[in-house]
């Protein structure tokens, strides 16, 4: 890719399967898994390599938590090419587009979205992107999609509601492997209007540490988000030998 007359270096970046595009400005890239297209108008990069023509698509901080809490610093997402994920919260299959860049072709994302709205737009880009599967359901119920849904390493979830840790749990009872991991983005104002954000992150590690989750890291999405944090960690660890 030449940017007027610069050419584009693209880095891989500390997360397997995300990447660092270096031009003017540096921007946050994912392999497009289904090149020459793109999901909701966001910039794509062409680079060749080798005679081979990559495309990345950038992928914006403000408008994804997770790349919010990558651009942050989060020591780890859990979600290595070849790698199985359960998103809460799919949405319009935003972030979910750029999760199914991050595991491949080897990888599955299984996208829950209770929203009819939002799910017409998930089914669309689970259409070109054969790794994502779409269900519309509520993820308070995972009984109502555990047929469609195998084990998965690490549970992603964005689902902005008061019983969220809850529904994490629940979640990750069904279909979350022993040792695998949650990435949960929390919105404070979404659980406690009333109290200070510090003190409703506070309440729902704890409420995550009594259903077996685990907290090993929790951070905030300033500037990208207000009032968000993203908490990082491990489901049921298995006991340690002595």
């Amino acid at each position: 890719g030449f940017k007027g007359g610069k050419q584009v270096i693209i880095e891989p970046h500390r997360h397997p399967g995300v990447f660092i595009a270096r031009g003017k400005e540096d921007a946050l890239v994912t392999r497009n898994l289904v090149p020459g297209s793109e999901v909701y108008g966001e910039k794509r990069i062409s680079v060749e390599n080798e005679g081979e023509k990559i495309e990345y698509r950038v992928w914006n901080p403000f408008r994804s938590k997770l790349a919010a809490a990558i651009m942050g610093g989060v020591d780890a997402i859990h979600m290595p090419p070849g790698s199985r994920v359960l998103y809460l919260g799919a949405a319009s299959g935003t972030t979910v587009s750029h999760v199914s860049d991050v595991v491949g072709p080897e990888g599955l994302v299984y996208a829950v979205e209770f929203s009819h709205r939002s799910g017409r737009d998930l089914i669309n880009v689970a259409k070109k992107r054969t790794n994502i599967i779409p269900i519309i359901e509520d993820a308070r119920h995972p009984l109502k999609y555990r047929m469609l849904v195998g084990m998965v390493d690490t549970i992603f979830a964005d689902v902005a509601q008061p019983d969220q840790a809850r529904i994490v749990s629940l979640n990750a009872q069904h279909f979350l492997k022993n040792g695998g991991h949650f990435v949960i983005s929390i919105k404070a104002s979404c659980i406690d209007s009333t109290a200070q954000p510090e003190a409703v992150f506070a309440a729902e590690v704890k409420k995550l540490q009594a259903d077996k989750l685990k907290p090993q890291e929790q951070l905030t999405l300033e500037p990208y988000e207000r009032d968000h944090a993203v908490v990082v960690g491990v489901f049921r660890p298995p006991a340690k030998k002595s």
